[in-house]
């Protein structure tokens, strides 16, 4: 018969559950777990109270601005062109990435390079987007350099997105 022992806030935690635990909390890199905690304060955040989409925008340029300089530029063309060719959406933050909502659902974000560690950044599309075309289609697109021709390229994209 196996004895376990209590404390006053409950029971002890035994050694098998703690090294499942560690290695739970192993399996996801320091920037995933960032990420994580930055979804759950957004959540808080939206569930306090309705933001106004100039709260969303203040944190969004504030995500932006802890970039690296050459993905910040980019992020500040790629908000520009959102809030230009579709201004209905909402800029806000999600998992702590710039991204932009319609109807309070995200539609489109953009991911640095330098928050997950990944060769280029990328600019991606929720399932919300309306960009089905046929049996196959993308989500997200990497960013190597932004020019004319892909800032076009995006903002069409956005378009037809955004419905």
């Amino acid at each position: 018969m196996t004895r376990t022992t209590a404390t006053k806030s409950g029971p002890r935690k035994s050694a098998a559950k703690k090294t499942a635990a560690k290695k739970s909390a192993a399996t996801f890199t320091a920037e995933e777990q960032a990420a994580m905690k930055a979804r759950a304060r957004e959540l808080k955040a939206e569930a306090r109270a309705s933001r106004s989409s100039a709260e969303g925008e203040a944190d969004l340029l504030a995500r932006v601005d802890e970039m690296a300089a050459a993905e910040r530029d980019v992020a500040r063309r790629i908000h520009a062109l959102v809030m230009a060719t579709a201004p209905g959406l909402q800029p806000r933050t999600w998992y702590g990435m710039p991204a932009w909502a319609k109807d309070g659902k995200v539609l489109c974000f953009f991911q640095s390079a330098g928050k997950f560690k990944t060769r280029y950044a990328t600019f991606g599309f929720s399932d919300q987007a309306r960009l089905d075309d046929g049996g196959l289609w993308p989500t997200s697109f990497a960013i190597h350099r932004f020019g004319d021709a892909e800032a076009a390229t995006l903002a069409a994209l956005v378009r037809r997105a955004a419905g």
